[in-house]
């Protein structure tokens, strides 16, 4: 880890001399030195971009705004298009693709089931940073959303976690122990939990956010009461909000009652504007689709149902900025927040698509839950807010959750602690791989690279952010730095500010396009027909990326999740 006591010669030394050691640099107990920080990572459900008031959203998130502002926040870093993906880069530092989650478990094609890196779960291919940091003498626990893999031997607690409470298989009812999926159209079944590798039973009402934070804050506990002065932790807050269904106490949802009456487009010109006072961004337009109405189009009563569905996705926003506090505060009371690196993201863009087209959503949702105006966002409620309302927490990107284009993977993200540099903006490259090396550095740690305990297994392929965090440097990739996407047959690939994309209709034109993100952050100019000498470049960077990581196409998926929404439909 960098602090102030290093000096970047210091660290390049280090890990020169680490690359030598046959074991990493601890002591002989296996107890790292006093001096390696805690850290605290955080990580949010289908946040948008820039829902965050640090990030130029209305909603109100002091907790983390305070964090943010103190620390470095980061304007350009991406994630997979939607989050297990995402997780399986997070944990492993390499390409979905090689890690398990080539695609989602839950929309998996006929010809990519059973195949390797199709396992839909996080295979063991690749080792987490959670098991390096544990052998480098962390003391590791996660409490919240796991999603890469539902049974104990997939669970965290197979991959590197000391304590983990966890809801396996994704998410549940915020209020209660419920799938939010129907699988028969009467029946609602029971959510898978577990507390330490054993299935619990939760005492109800409970709320997601409440709970999840007060596992960690009983775990950190914990740890601190064994006198473990010099065994640092690592611990992950796993949270589902604001995942739909969409649910708050009322309490935070009445603070937003008639705040977005004005509709979409006002909201996202308020966005734009503060983003732009804020320093985050330069353009004075957002991205906006043509395929769904605008707030005059719709009837009085539909901007009713539209409006509360915004209201309990910001009081359910503020619910989670609340608990998140609560944590923080904990760390300060402890006298430990001085020394924890803290990291908060989100796992991809903000959530546009609709629930009802899952399994038996669309005649399950009706026959279980009370969707009126007045019950939405209570416990026997079950909603979403849409693609309008996505295209607000996107902005000014283009597209949302499911989609290559810059609003399905940009996230609101920052690093916090009081050894890096701090209240800045960075706008340079980074990517949800750069979170393993990142931690391995902190740690004075090393990845194994292509074998661990006489397995062979992928190499890290991201970069840590130490050096940028620091100061040292500005950029954490090269310029003309190569990364690609696939996801429900959607590609992408990037390389330095140029940028290609392939969408089916109608939300593309089902064949490769071509962007200068530079010129064009909102991808709105196609440039495929006048330099087609760049265009076949990307293309063949795609089939390279393709290659390296086993990419199987699936020409017949059915994209009924990401690819069709009948939001406006009731």
């Amino acid at each position: 880890m960098i602090t102030s006591n290093y000096s970047y010669k210091d660290i390049i030394l280090i890990g020169i001399f680490s690359i030598f050691l046959p074991i990493n640099l601890f002591a002989s107990n296996g107890e790292a030195p006093s001096s390696r920080p805690n850290i605290l990572l955080i990580v949010a459900d289908d946040l948008g971009w820039s829902d965050l008031g640090s990030f130029g959203g209305e909603i109100m998130t002091p907790n983390l705004d305070e964090l943010a502002l103190a620390g470095t926040r980061l304007t350009n870093f991406h994630t997979a298009p939607t989050c297990s993906p995402t997780r399986s880069m997070l944990l492993s530092g390499t390409d979905n693709h090689l890690a398990g989650l080539g695609n989602m478990e839950e929309e998996l094609g006929p010809n990519q089931i059973g195949k390797k890196g199709y396992e839909g779960y996080l295979n063991k291919d690749v080792v987490t940073f959670a098991s390096l940091l544990q052998n480098a003498g962390y003391r590791t626990m996660m409490s919240g959303k796991w999603h890469l893999g539902s049974s104990l031997e997939k669970g965290p607690e197979s991959r590197g976690f000391d304590d983990t409470f966890v809801i396996a298989n994704g998410i549940s009812n915020h209020f209660k122990q419920e799938r939010i999926v129907g699988f028969e159209r009467d029946v609602i079944t029971k959510a898978p939990y577990r507390e330490q590798g054993e299935s619990i039973d939760l005492i109800e009402p409970f709320y997601s956010s409440e709970l999840y934070t007060d596992k960690l804050i009983n775990y950190i506990k914990s740890h601190l009461g064994k006198n473990n002065n010099n065994k640092p932790f690592f611990a992950y807050a796993a949270y589902s909000a604001p995942h739909w269904p969409l649910q708050a106490p009322d309490d935070f949802i009445k603070k937003y009652q008639g705040k977005y009456d004005a509709g979409y487009e006002n909201i996202r010109s308020l966005r734009l504007k503060k983003l732009n006072e804020l320093g985050l961004i330069s353009i004075n337009k957002a991205s906006s689709s043509d395929l769904w109405p605008t707030w005059n189009e719709l009837d009085k009563e539909s901007q009713k149902k539209e409006a509360k569905r915004m209201e309990v996705y910001a009081g359910m926003v503020e619910a989670l900025d609340h608990h998140i506090g609560r944590l923080i505060r904990y760390l300060k009371e402890a006298g430990i927040f001085d020394n924890t690196v803290i990291v908060f993201l989100s796992d991809n863009g903000a959530e546009g698509n609709d629930p009802r087209v899952i399994l038996e959503n669309a005649a399950w949702i009706p026959a279980n839950f009370d969707n009126s105006i007045e019950n939405m966002g209570r416990a026997n409620s079950h909603i979403s807010y849409g693609p309008r309302w996505a295209e607000v927490s996107s902005t000014p990107y283009k597209d949302f959750k499911g989609f290559p284009s810059e609003g399905g993977l940009l996230s609101p993200a920052f690093v916090t602690y009081s050894g890096f540099k701090q209240q800045t903006i960075n706008h340079t490259f980074t990517s949800i791989m750069d979170i393993a090396p990142t931690f391995l550095e902190i740690a004075k740690t090393i990845h194994p690279g292509e074998q661990y305990q006489g397995k062979a297994i992928h190499p890290i392929k991201g970069k840590s952010m130490i050096a940028m965090l620091n100061g040292t440097t500005n950029i954490v990739h090269p310029e003309n730095n190569v990364m690609g996407w696939e996801l429900f047959n959607r590609k992408a690939i990037r390389k330095g500010a140029w940028k290609s994309v392939w969408i089916e209709k109608p939300h593309g034109n089902d064949r490769w396009s071509l962007f200068n993100l530079k010129d064009d952050p909102l991808e709105q100019y196609d440039l495929a027909g006048k330099n087609t000498q760049k265009l076949n470049e990307m293309i063949s960077l795609w089939k390279t990326y393709k290659k390296e990581n086993g990419i199987i196409i699936d020409e017949d998926l059915n994209l009924s999740y990401s690819g069709s929404n009948s939001h406006f439909d009731y």
